[in-house]
This record gives C-alpha cells, sequence and structure tokens, in this order.
C-alpha cells in the first residue's frame, strides 16, 4: 500500500470518526487540529484505523506518537509485516 492510499484511508476513517467531510490531513496535522478528537475519539479513531487497514495495535504502538504523519508510518509498518 503507498503512502497515498494510507493518507487517503486515514481521511476516511477520520472523517467516519468526527463525522464531517472536511479534514485534510498532513503529515503534521496533530489532534489539536481536528475539532471533537479527544481522548475518546482517540480510542475510536484507533479501533476504526484498525477495522479499515486490517491491522491491530498495541498500547506501546501510541505511547510517543506526536501526529498524523506517525500514525501512517506505524500503520505503514504494520502492513509489511
Amino acid at each position: 500500500m503507498t503512502q497515498q492510499q494510507i493518507y487517503a484511508g486515514l481521511t476516511q476513517v477520520m472523517c467516519d470518526v468526527f463525522d464531517t467531510d472536511d479534514i485534510t490531513l498532513t503529515p503534521a496535522t496533530t489532534a489539536r487540529d481536528v475539532a471533537g478528537w479527544d481522548s475518546q475519539a482517540h480510542i475510536l479513531l484507533i479501533v476504526a484505523a484498525e477495522q479499515h487497514f486490517g491491522v491491530r495495535f498495541g498500547t506501546a504502538d501510541f505511547e510517543s506518537m506526536r501526529n498524523v504523519g506517525e500514525f501512517a508510518a506505524l500503520i505503514d509498518a504494520k502492513l509489511k509485516n
């Protein structure tokens, strides 16, 4: 899967989770940049991304994650395993 496909998938997942059509993701996007991205939405986002991409995340995967770029890289790594 290409980075473009990962970002397209993440955009779709985030639009579903945050119930909007107006999300533009960049590698630097953080929770502060998306209205409604709180701790509960974060859990929903992780579960939705797992389902969409067919991967599983562990708690440690998110301990040092700072932005969408790192989330996309994590998805890429999980897809390659």
